[in-house]
This record gives C-alpha cells, structure tokens and sequence, in this order.
C-alpha cells in the first residue's frame, strides 16, 4: 500500500479457493454483436449477489494453472514476438479470469480493445494492406482468444466486450489498404494528433479523437462517392462505413506508432469514453422515495432504504472516480425526480466511493491490473475522492459534464 497523502492505495487480493467465486466465469447468455470500439458490458456477465441476508463474497481470485495454447496454425502471426506477446500479457492480467466482468468497463475491455487494434496493425506490418483477409480473420481471432486462455484470462472476453472477429476485416469501409489510405487522408496530421497524447487534455479539449474521426469520414466518404447511384442505400449504410473506417484509422496508427506507444494512446482514448457516462444500471427507486420524502433530518428508515440501493448499485462493477461522480448526480435526480428533495447524501453519510465494489474508486486515467504467483492481483484505489457524493441541483439532469468552463467537447462527438 502507498503513502495515503498522495491519494491513491493499492488493494491486494491473496490468492485463495473460495467456490463463490466460480459464479465470475459463468459463461454469458447473451451473444448479441456490437460495434467496434466497445466499452459497454454485457450483464449476462455481470455477478449477483443477494442483499442484505449474505455478505459480499470477498475477492480472492482463483488463479488457473498457465499453459501452452494449441494454436490453429492458420493465422500467420508469431506470437512469440516480444513485443506483443507483452500487450498479451498485459491484457491476460487486465481480463483475468475471476475478476474480469468487474474491472471490464474500465480496465479489461479497453486493454481487450487496445489488444485489437495492435495486433490488426501488426499482421499487416509487412503488406500493403491495413485489415485481415477474411479467410484468416476466425483462425487469427480464435488464436488470440486460446494466447489469453492460456495466460489464465477469462474465456467471455467476446461477449463481454462485444469484439468478434470480423473486426479485423474492416467491414463495408471501402478503404482497406495503406497506398488509398495515405492518398486520402492528411496522414502527418493524424499521426502528429495521436503519436503523443496529453491524456489531462484529450478529453475536454481533444485533438486525437477529431482527428481519427476526420480520417474515417474521409475514407468511408469514398464510398458516397462510388454509390451516387444508390440513394436509398447510401444514407441508411453510412454509420457503418463509418464504424468499420474507424477501425482501419486504428489499424493505421498502430502499424505507424511502436506497440508501447499505440496502446497508451487507445488506452487514454478509451479512458475519455468511459468516463463520459455512468456504466451502472439503476432500477427504479421506490422504496428509497417512499422512505425518503418530505425529510429534513436524518431518518434510520431513509438511511436503510438508501444504503441497501447503494449497496445493490455497488455490487456491479468498479468504476472510476469520475464515472461514481455522474452516476451519484444522476441517481440523485432521480430522486429528486420523485419528490425528494433534501439532501440524503449529506444526510446519510453517503460517500462518493459508496459507488464503487468494494468501496474502492478507480483513478480516471487509464489504469491495469498486476497480477503475479506470490501476491496475488492488485489494483490501485484513489483516497482522494472519499468524499460526500454530490447532490444534484436539479431533477431534470440526464447527463454531466465534467470538464471546466471553457473546455467544451467540440461538436464532432456528437458522430462517436
């Protein structure tokens, strides 16, 4: 553990045998695809635990004995390259086996993602061409997913970050090899945008996230071009030429920038989306209003009405400090929605780490997960943030900004 007057302290979980938690690797219900880039969880994956009558299990990860994968010999790629066989580790740690659908929305998925992109603009290292053909793109994706097995990473990662192997092909964007690429889009530019990112400004004030996004548009507006012809299909199939040019900007950049240097930079972007939104799903606080309203001191039924929600809503998953920030405004708006309009929070001594499993706030920057034989996998909580969670102001709050005057996003988010 850290020097707590610096803010942040390292949680450690030894390693132990506890059958609870073999429910964290149950496998998903849920097969339905998603788009590139993904951040959001699917809840199929999600633990569940029943409160009050039973205590929040704690976390003492299994750890499954690594081996040596049986690859299927049809993908072209030496795994044993160094530097991503580093990424892979990286990522095996991030997605671990027990611990994965809790740290997936702020840790596992983006790494899962970064992982992606890198290896997409590693295969291509030495061709023309910035996608998989379609004929390798399974077999390279099921090696991939038998790499992280074998480094005792979960097995749901598909599913629980929405990624598949036809990510790798570049979909309908019409633009798939680099000579096209570089002929239509103002590469220097890009690439000074996203070589170095200033991850304290990229995400009030970005510069990368514009930047890939004008490139996308450029090259899946060529296919505009080639479908002048075709005006009832052009219009509808246009976010998805988007989607999947975004993916071979990544794959461009990762083939230009070092593997150290590209996985910083999806990371950082990664970090700018997550922290955009709450991840927590909230159900319908009834029994907290009813419990709650017309209140103006504290209230032992309020308070226990309002802790058991949280304590529900904690369950879920570990989220960044900024992440607890939106989703304690807007649960408070929805209760100042149903009518109460005192402060609980204060009231109740509800904190802002109260949102998070296990009361423990991640940092917003992007953070991984170590992992090691001896002392088990660790993380790093901020101490900074244990403070009052914010009460909102108003009821009508659907969404928070947490970046200072004058450092707006600009409007081109509105496409992401």
């Amino acid at each position: 553990m850290t020097d707590p007057n610096i803010g942040v302290s390292e949680t450690r979980i030894q390693a132990r045998q506890p059958s609870s938690l073999l429910e964290f690797a149950k496998e998903p219900i849920s097969e339905e695809p998603g788009l590139f880039d993904p951040i959001d969880i699917s809840p199929a994956v999600i633990p569940k635990y029943t409160y009050p009558i039973e205590p929040l299990p704690p976390m003492y990860p299994i750890f499954p004995t690594r081996y040596e994968p049986i690859l299927s010999g049809k993908c072209p790629v030496n795994f044993s390259n160094s530097e991503l066989s580093i990424i892979l580790d990286k990522t095996a740690a991030d997605c671990s086996a027990p611990l994965a659908p809790l740290v997936g929305n702020v840790i596992c998925c983006p790494q899962f993602s970064s992982l992606i992109h890198i290896f997409q603009g590693f295969f291509s290292n030495k061709t023309d061409q910035l996608v998989l053909p379609d004929t390798v793109a399974d077999h390279c994706f099921s090696d991939i997913m038998s790499v992280l097995a074998g480094r005792a990473a979960n097995s749901t990662l598909p599913t629980l970050c929405s990624i598949k192997s036809s990510n790798f092909t570049g979909g309908s964007c019409p633009v798939k090899d680099v000579s096209t690429f570089e002929k239509t889009v103002n590469t220097s530019k890009l690439l000074e945008a996203c070589s170095t990112i200033d991850q304290l400004k990229e995400c009030c004030r970005p510069i990368c996230q514009p930047a890939i996004m004008d490139a996308a548009l450029q090259i899946s507006g060529r296919q505009m071009m080639f479908n002048d012809n075709e005006n009832v299909a052009r219009e509808m199939n246009h976010t998805d030429y988007l989607n999947d040019c975004k993916g071979v900007v990544y794959s461009y950049i990762s083939k230009k920038l070092s593997f150290e240097a590209a996985d910083t930079a999806f990371r950082i972007l990664s970090a700018c989306k997550v922290n955009k939104v709450c991840p927590l799903t909230f159900k319908e606080p009834s029994e907290v209003i009813s419990a709650c309203q017309n209140l103006a001191a504290p209230s032992p039924s309020c308070c226990n009405s309002l802790h058991t929600y949280i304590a529900w809503l904690q369950k879920q998953m570990l989220i960044t400090n900024k992440q607890a920030i939106i989703c304690a405004t807007l649960f408070g708006s929805m209760l100042r929605k149903g009518g109460v309009l005192t402060n609980v929070y204060e009231l109740c001594d509800v904190d802002l780490n109260d949102f998070s499993l296990p009361g423990c706030l991640l940092r917003s920057l992007p953070a991984n997960v170590i992992s090691d034989n001896s002392s088990g996998i660790s993380f790093t909580c901020d101490l900074s943030d244990n403070v009052v969670a914010p009460w909102p102001s108003s009821s009508s709050i659907t969404s928070v900004s947490l970046c200072a005057p004058g450092m707006c996003l600009e409007p081109w988010t509105k496409l992401l």
